[in-house]
């Protein structure tokens, strides 16, 4: 199964147009499409009505679209050059828009290879400890990865144990996939708000506000590891930065993403944040 496939995503009699249906399957567990598969679905239509690898693609996100939605991905080519391609596509429900792509595509030659942050220390995935669902049963894109915890706590060691400098670490794979692409990397890239949680030790995270995928190289892997960096809090929104490597440590694209920054009660997926909250209570 390649990305299109995993996402439902199909090609229409208009180059440019796409379309996919939102399932349980691609949403999360409050029931709206996850934004990293919007940004993956808007990514898999670029190359394809480019013909050409993303380099990089930005997404804002502006509104939810609910399982049984079908969401008719538009591409606009607004450049067309001999190395790259400039373009955009734009997400929506009938006449209501619910994310906005911006994106360069291309090749160039260029005989230099190299990238310096180096990954997080971390055991090989068979090693980590699995990371449940946190509703068990539930069908969202959570119950369709795979996830390992390499640096990181688990639910029930989570509260007041925040990871140290903001950082924190997971394997991830999406076993349906035959081969790792850019959409199925912007699909793994959604988890700043994971690391939200991880930072502040509590059950917290966020409705992520964008996504940046930016691709260096993508390299044959089972596994990929997330590297996740949060900068910081401030305002209500937090702020992080997600690097994934490959199994052999290759550094293969870097997300970031800004949030809206909640408190999540641990039973009800996709709740509102509590009125009062603080470190260590029930939420």
């Amino acid at each position: 199964m390649d990305a299109r496939e995993f996402l439902g995503l199909e090609a229409t009699h208009n180059p440019h147009r796409w379309h996919f249906q939102v399932t349980a399957g691609l949403s999360t567990g409050g029931g709206f499409l996850f934004g990293g598969c919007g940004l993956a679905a808007a990514i898999a239509a670029l190359e394809g009505t480019t013909g050409r690898d993303l380099v990089w693609a930005t997404a804002q996100y502006l509104s939810y679209a609910q399982p049984g939605s079908v969401v008719d991905v538009d591409v606009t080519i607004a450049v067309d050059g001999r190395n790259s391609t400039q373009a955009r596509a734009v997400g929506h429900v009938a006449d209501r828009e619910i994310f906005t792509v911006n994106a360069a595509l291309g090749h160039r030659d260029l005989d230099l290879d190299r990238s310096w942050p180096p990954p997080i220390d971390v055991p090989p995935p068979d090693e980590c400890d699995p990371r449940p669902l946190r509703l068990p049963g539930e069908e969202s894109i959570m119950s369709r990865l795979d996830l390992r915890l390499a640096s990181a706590k688990a639910w029930e060691d989570l509260i007041d144990h925040p990871a140290p400098g903001g950082r924190s670490a997971l394997w991830a794979r999406i076993p349906d996939l035959l081969e790792p692409s850019a959409a199925a990397l912007a699909i793994l890239g959604d988890y700043v708000p994971f690391g939200i949680g991880q930072a502040l030790g509590a059950f917290a995270g966020g409705n992520s506000l964008d996504n940046t995928l930016r691709v260096l190289r993508i390299v044959p892997t089972d596994w990929v590891l997330l590297d996740i960096q949060v900068d910081g809090i401030a305002r209500g929104f937090g702020h992080g930065t997600v690097r994934q490597y490959a199994e052999d440590g290759t550094l293969m694209a870097t997300a970031s993403q800004s949030t809206i920054v909640r408190y999540w009660d641990p039973g009800r997926p996709g709740t509102r944040p509590q009125p009062e909250h603080s470190g260590g209570t029930d939420r």
